[in-house]
This record gives C-alpha cells, sequence and structure tokens, in this order.
C-alpha cells in the first residue's frame, strides 16, 4: 500500500511541467553553489597570499606591515564579481536547457498525440470498410475467387 502510493507520487513527478519545476529548482541551487565556491575560492587565495605578504613584512623589519584591508577589500569585489559570472553561466545554461527540454517535450506530445488520433482515426476508416464488405452479400464480387 505505502509503495504504490510512493510510485504514484514519483509518477506525478515524472510528468512534464513538475519534472520541468524541479529541474529548474536543481539548475537554480547548482548556480548558487557555483556562486558559493567561486566567492570562496577568491576569498581564500586572497587571504593566503595576505599570509605571505604578512609573513614577509614581519621577516624584513624596515618594511611597513602588510594592512589586510589592502588584500581583502579587492578579493571581495574580484570575487564577487567572478563568482557571479560563473553562477550566472551555470544559471542561465540551466534554465535555457530547461525550457528547450519542455518545448521539445511539448512537441513529442502533440506529434504523439497526432499520429495517435490518425491511427485511431485509420483504425476506425478500416473497421467501417470490413464491416461494409462483410454486411453487403455483393461487395466481394468485384474481388477474384
Amino acid at each position: 500500500m505505502l509503495l504504490v502510493a510512493a510510485r504514484r507520487r514519483v509518477a506525478v513527478l515524472r510528468q512534464p511541467r513538475p519534472a520541468a519545476r524541479i529541474a529548474r529548482a536543481l539548475w537554480i541551487a547548482w548556480a548558487v553553489i557555483v556562486w558559493n565556491v567561486v566567492f570562496d575560492r577568491a576569498i581564500v587565495i586572497a587571504g593566503r597570499n595576505y599570509i605571505a605578504a604578512a609573513e614577509r613584512a614581519a621577516a624584513a623589519p624596515a618594511r611597513p606591515f602588510a594592512n589586510m584591508d589592502d588584500w581583502m577589500r579587492p578579493a571581495v569585489t574580484r570575487g564577487f564579481w567572478t563568482a557571479t559570472a560563473a553562477g550566472g553561466v551555470v544559471l542561465l545554461t540551466g534554465l535555457v536547457a530547461v525550457s528547450q527540454a519542455g518545448r521539445r517535450s511539448a512537441e513529442s506530445l502533440a506529434l504523439r498525440e497526432t499520429r495517435s488520433a490518425e491511427s485511431l482515426a485509420l483504425q476506425e476508416r478500416r473497421s467501417a470498410e470490413n464491416s461494409a464488405h462483410h454486411g453487403h452479400p455483393l461487395a466481394r464480387q468485384d474481388h477474384p475467387r
């Protein structure tokens, strides 16, 4: 009973509209994750560079100390724009792909419905022809025996 209910829920999610909604949500999540990773990486690299500069400044007493803001503020700006570009590319790619897949799915569904309707009409025509030939006593005279 529980398995049947679960299968029904999964079957509903496999329909085109719910599947497209899920795909969009996953692409948005992926874009957010990419943004976060790229931004975090930019900050980590800037932090490492600052630590290296601070060590060099501490080793040479004549040099001024390394100011963290001089290293981190540009890194935040650079990281923000780089992460936004990367996340935007992922988001745009995903949403366009989902849109294209939705169109193809709709076209495919329309084509299947058209073929199904044509097939049904053909079957009905053949059935009507067969019943007309079999129902009329003289209908088979045109066929050689």
